[in-house]
């Protein structure tokens, strides 16, 4: 997805966490280092992967892999891990040095399809910060 792909966003709204808001998803599409890739079935969105490039000094450039979400009746099927692969083929395109993620440990889906797709157990700990109890409108 890029700039001009907004509408096809809003159709894949199913697979998000809450309707993509048109401001966001505008600025998200226009930045070159953010990655949006959608799996269709059947001309239906199915699934998506986001990735995001992120730079440092001393480091170069690693993909983010914010988020990656799939349909409850395309699961297991391959989708996730095709869309894993996929951004792991832009992130070596780009330059990227390598490509992380963070998930829950109970999401069974993620554990499954991450190591499927070539990912790697990292022993980390995570903090967060929270700074507005609820989604902005």
């Amino acid at each position: 997805m890029t700039t001009g792909d907004e509408a096809e966003v809003v159709a894949a709204a199913h697979l998000f966490d809450h309707p993509p808001e048109r401001a966001w998803t505008d600025r998200f599409l226009r930045e070159p280092t953010h990655h949006l890739l959608v799996a269709y079935r059947e001309g239906v969105p199915a699934g998506f992967i986001s990735g995001v490039e992120m730079i440092h000094p001393d480091k170069g450039t690693e993909m983010f892999l914010y988020e990656l979400a799939v349909a409850p009746e395309w699961r297991r099927q391959g989708i996730a891990k095709a869309l894993i692969e996929e951004l792991v083929s832009l992130a070596k395109q780009t330059g990227c040095y390598g490509m992380w993620v963070l998930t829950d440990d109970d999401n069974e889906a993620a554990l499954a399809s991450y190591p499927s797709a070539g990912g790697k157990p990292s022993p980390q700990v995570m903090f967060a910060w929270t700074f507005q109890e609820e989604r902005p409108a």
